[in-house]
């Protein structure tokens, strides 16, 4: 085998291969960085020794200084519970009916609440609780059963039309396209917008006495023990157009909500209670 042939510029031997008449020169690294490198290595050897690394089958090596990430978050977790334990037993027993927004504890309870919301309420409310379609704006008045933090609680708590909470507030609209034709649907279409100054002897206002006063009342402004919702208020979960509002009526709709008192702390239920209570739409 040839020797490589040595660059007479630099005085350094060749790798022996040339590319389009370029050659490579046998040029070794410099030593610091060779010091470097196996320092490195060194390195990474000592601190998957010291420190959880190495995966296994149920987790990982748990090193020598037995060190977690995990172990360092339960601790603050631990103390920031510790320092807000008088709190918690506080929000705990109070009537939050006779919850004093000015006091410590409100404060507290809204603080909490507004992180447990945006953990777990708006990825259906929205991050400014505005709501979507079939997701209920929690910004204004309008609240189906009730918008007092006693009533605002216990829908947290329970949830809306599930299966799972055997207390889930529960309303079932009738599918009336089995039961009216479809002109009547029309009819009724086109008399709800007149609700606040309807003419209750017209065919629209007929059809709404015979079907659907015995839910949402004579006048059409609903009715909370029901779930019943105002239909006079210009407030549509599903879109006020022709062809939202006949979906609802032909079809109905079934929105659910979970039972957070089964997924969250009675202090969370609670504080969140709070939080959506204190957005200015709470009653």
């Amino acid at each position: 085998m040839d020797e490589p042939r040595v660059d007479e510029l630099t005085g350094r031997p060749t790798m022996g291969h040339e590319f389009d008449g370029i050659e490579e020169l046998n040029t070794p690294m410099p030593r610091w960085w060779l010091w470097t490198f196996y320092l490195t290595i060194i390195w990474g050897i000592g601190y998957t020794i010291a420190f959880p690394a190495w995966p296994t089958i149920s987790g990982a090596t748990a090193g020598l200084l037995g060190y977690s990430t995990r172990g360092e978050v339960s601790a603050d977790i631990a103390a920031h519970e510790a320092a807000n334990a008088a709190l918690v037993t506080e929000l705990n027993a109070v009537d939050l009916a006779a919850l004093d927004a000015q006091s410590d504890l409100h404060r507290y309870a809204v603080a909490r609440g507004a992180s447990v919301f945006r953990a777990q309420c708006s990825q259906c409310h929205g991050s400014g609780a505005a709501g979507a379609i079939g997701y209920p704006n929690l910004l204004d008045n309008d609240w189906l059963w009730g918008g007092s933090l006693e009533e605002i609680a216990y829908s947290v708590r329970h949830g809306i039309r599930n299966e799972t909470d055997f207390d889930a507030r529960y309303s079932e609209m009738p599918a009336f396209g089995d039961i009216l034709a479809r002109e009547e649907i029309e009819t009724l279409i086109e008399f709800l917008p007149t609700l606040a100054d309807a003419d209750w002897d017209s065919a629209g206002g007929v059809l709404f006495t015979d079907n659907c006063a015995a839910c949402h009342g004579d006048q059409g402004l609903g009715d909370r023990s029901l779930g019943a919702p105002n239909l006079a208020d210009a407030i549509w979960l599903y879109g006020s157009d022709d062809e939202s509002l006949t979906e609802t009526i032909a079809n109905a709709r079934f929105g659910v909500m979970p039972a957070w008192g089964q997924r969250l702390t009675e202090e969370d239920v609670r504080a969140v209670s709070a939080y959506v209570h204190a957005l200015g739409g709470g009653e």
